[in-house]
């Protein structure tokens, strides 16, 4: 058997071992919607039914309309709301603080600055729940509880890995763009404006895609800040929905949950491209 035979051998291998992978990860997506579809008395059948005897496709209406409205909860077009509301402060906020301060730490050279860059690396080691206590206290003293701001307002004053992951690509751009537009005229406003961002799509989409997953699936701010429940967001709406008319519907659990993820796979699918190559480049430069 010759090399060409054995790296073809182990291509198809590879190949196997990764649609094999695939599967096992998609199969928790798949139970999710085969169960979203079923009859209620199919969701817990033994042995497991895995494809139902009848598609249920009103499930998905029922679970976001008509099974809040008769128990009277909010429907679910609420929290969607909400929830998107949310995420559009949050983003942006994101984005914009964490590439202004990445610009400062990658670009510019002032004294402290490395010092100053560690310690804010440094805030990555300290868990939530240490600052869970006195953050809430925080809030509570600014009587922002019941209100969206102690979710939406922390994201306008950066974060430390989105920091690191801008400063990281900025650091890939060639500084002498920078010397060519300082030699035009260009302030370091424009510099960052005009050069540096349209140059970091790529970098700028990964933080922004990593903080919409993180607030469209945030549980646990949502649970600790808001008190009303029109104000509650998806998360919430659905762990409120578990317990409506004394039991657990699973079928209306799963419709629910799988509208809810939905955004975030079609956003990603349209977007991996982007992702991967902002990923990647990203590591290129300490």
């Amino acid at each position: 058997m010759g090399k060409n035979d054995t790296r073809i051998i182990q291509k198809v291998l590879v190949q196997i071992a990764l649609v094999a992978l695939s599967i096992a990860f998609i199969f928790p997506f798949l139970w999710l919607l085969t169960t979203a579809l079923k009859p209620i008395k199919e969701t817990m059948s033994v042995p497991i039914q895995w494809i139902p005897s009848k598609f249920m496709w009103g499930n998905f209406k029922e679970a976001v309309i008509t099974g809040h409205e008769t128990v009277g909860y909010y429907p679910f077009v609420v929290y969607f709301r909400n929830t998107l509301v949310l995420c559009v402060l949050i983003v942006s906020g994101t984005v914009a603080s964490n590439s202004l301060v990445a610009y400062a730490f990658s670009r510019l050279r002032w004294p402290g600055r490395d010092f100053a860059f560690a310690v804010t690396i440094a805030t990555m080691m300290v868990p939530f729940p240490v600052l869970m206590v006195p953050t809430f206290a925080l809030f509570r003293h600014l009587d922002w509880i019941g209100t969206y701001r102690p979710l939406w307002v922390p994201a306008w004053f950066g974060s430390a890995f989105s920091i690191f992951l801008l400063r990281q690509f900025f650091r890939t751009i060639p500084f002498e763009l920078s010397e060519a537009a300082k030699i035009d005229g260009a302030s370091e406003w424009r510099i960052f404006r005009s050069v540096i961002l349209p140059l970091s799509k790529a970098a700028l989409a990964v933080v922004a895609l990593f903080s919409f997953m993180g607030s469209w699936n945030d549980f646990l701010g949502p649970l600790i800040y808001l008190l009303d429940q029109k104000t509650f967001t998806l998360s919430l709406g659905l762990q409120f929905y578990q317990s409506q008319n004394g039991g657990t519907q699973w079928n209306l659990l799963m419709a629910a949950s799988t509208i809810i993820i939905a955004p975030v796979i079609i956003l990603f699918f349209f977007t991996q491209r982007l992702f991967i190559q902002g990923i990647a480049i990203t590591g290129l430069k300490g």
